[in-house]
């Protein structure tokens, strides 16, 4: 196959994309921020994107309308796509199924009954690990967990933005790692690799920035005051199915089982307690398929405008920018951390960022022999490190929303995400030359 010219025209998709989704954001957010609404989310990034394609498609001359299209449906039939949003759907059934059946606040009321006042912050943080892992949303779990932290400090004489910091990091962390997160899902199916072996990837970079936050989250709370812990209601059988797939999801069990699994408990198990009924588990069902209907369709519109970028030379031209500031295999992993902090910060969506940064990032990873899995890692870690700290992010605002405070007072105690951040760094830089992944397992 002839090799594509380096064409940066072929970049303007992007470009208008980020020009109207960042621009209306600023607009919104800060010079003129609408009562109730989060400036980054009142232009929808469908309509952004959409505006993006049409720009796509009168690119390249050089092809017909009815060439595009087919560019466009390659693209979007790639195996790899399909899968993501089949898993996307299942994804969504399973949140709202679990959510409606009382799952989240059961399993995050029964943890926080076992744990000593004295601890109650390093214990919102392992809660918040676990509750994201098991849930996959980062949103759901601070939506959770953020009213029960704030009634925390406000009981003691602790910092509110510090305990409501603490419950952002520990989601971000559960997001990261969970096999069932949308980001998760997006980053392994675009490179083609197995979950289990992005979260083994993964689970080292992680693991040593979770730890030392909870040293510092313990060293806190030796310092201060004992929280004095309300009783909270729980159904330790409700919490049952969250573990249940959390322990199955880390044995590396293929997602649609896990997920229709989960599914089938939470059926059983929520008619049983009296908490879902026939009817309403297939409403919240249908719910939480419909909260993903978005992400799919952004995962379309990237995959056909990403397709006709790569046809008309714009994969290339960031290749050649790359290869001209980056010195060999571990310059190759800082440009797909960039590219995809860069598209987080434009887009105030991790999943999004994803989806946009990893056709390049593949592209990386075959030029730079990084290996497929690591660039899932590296894809999913960038994305969720400048999530967890954009002060516009959905998570921040939601996180401050809730507890009435800003959210640039959170921001200095976001540690799990700076420390993530470092490790993130540390782990690029300690990279072995090794040997150079085979073509194959580029195209996998």
């Amino acid at each position: 196959m002839k090799k594509k010219q380096a064409n940066a025209k072929a970049l303007l998709p992007i470009l208008v994309f980020l020009v109207l989704y960042l621009g209306s954001g600023i607009y919104f957010e800060y010079i003129r921020p609408q009562e109730g609404q989060m400036g980054f989310y009142i232009m929808s990034v469908v309509v952004a994107f959409g505006l993006a394609l049409i720009v796509a498609f009168l690119q390249n001359r050089g092809l017909s309308f009815n060439e595009k299209v087919h560019v466009c449906a390659q693209g979007i039939g790639d195996d790899n796509i399909v899968i993501m949003l089949f898993i996307f759907l299942m994804a969504g059934a399973f949140s709202g199924l679990a959510s409606a059946a009382g799952g989240a606040s059961s399993t995050a009321n029964l943890m926080l009954s076992i744990i000593p006042g004295r601890f109650v912050v390093p214990g919102l943080f392992v809660i918040a690990c676990l509750i994201s892992m098991a849930m996959g949303t980062s949103v759901g779990t601070i939506t959770v967990l953020v009213p029960i932290a704030v009634e925390v400090a406000a009981s003691t004489k602790m910092s509110m933005p510090l305990i409501v910091g603490t419950v952002v990091g520990g989601a971000m962390f559960g997001d990261n790692l969970s096999v069932i997160s949308d980001t998760t899902i997006a980053a392994t199916r675009t490179q083609g690799v197995e979950m289990k072996d992005k979260f083994k990837v993964n689970f080292k970079i992680a693991l040593p920035a979770a730890l030392i936050t909870l040293v510092i989250l313990i060293v806190y709370s030796v310092k201060n005051p004992a929280a004095s812990l309300d009783q909270y209601e729980f159904n330790i059988w409700l919490a049952i199915p969250y573990f249940i797939v959390l322990v199955l999801a880390l044995v590396g069990l293929n997602v649609f089982l896990v997920l229709g699994l989960g599914i089938v408990l939470f059926l059983l198990i929520g008619g049983a307690a009296g908490t879902i009924t026939f009817s309403s588990a297939f409403v919240a069902m249908g719910d939480g398929t419909s909260g993903m209907f978005e992400t799919m369709i952004v995962t379309i519109l990237v995959a056909s405008i990403s397709a006709l970028m790569k046809e008309h030379g714009g994969f290339e031209a960031v290749l050649a920018f790359i290869r001209r500031h980056a010195k060999g295999k571990k310059g190759g992993m800082f440009g797909i951390c960039a590219l995809t902090g860069l598209m987080d910060i434009s887009t105030a969506n991790n999943t999004v960022a994803i989806v946009i940064a990893a056709p390049i990032a593949k592209e990386i990873s075959k030029e730079y022999h990084v290996e497929p899995k690591k660039v899932a890692s590296l894809l999913d870690t960038s994305s969720c490190i400048f999530q967890g700290i954009i002060p516009y992010g959905a998570q921040i605002l939601v996180a401050a929303g809730i507890a009435k405070i800003s959210s640039m007072q959170i921001m200095p105690f976001l540690f799990y995400q700076f420390l993530l951040a470092l490790c993130l760094i540390i782990s690029i830089i300690a990279e072995k030359k090794g040997d150079p992944v085979s073509q194959d397992a580029g195209d996998k």
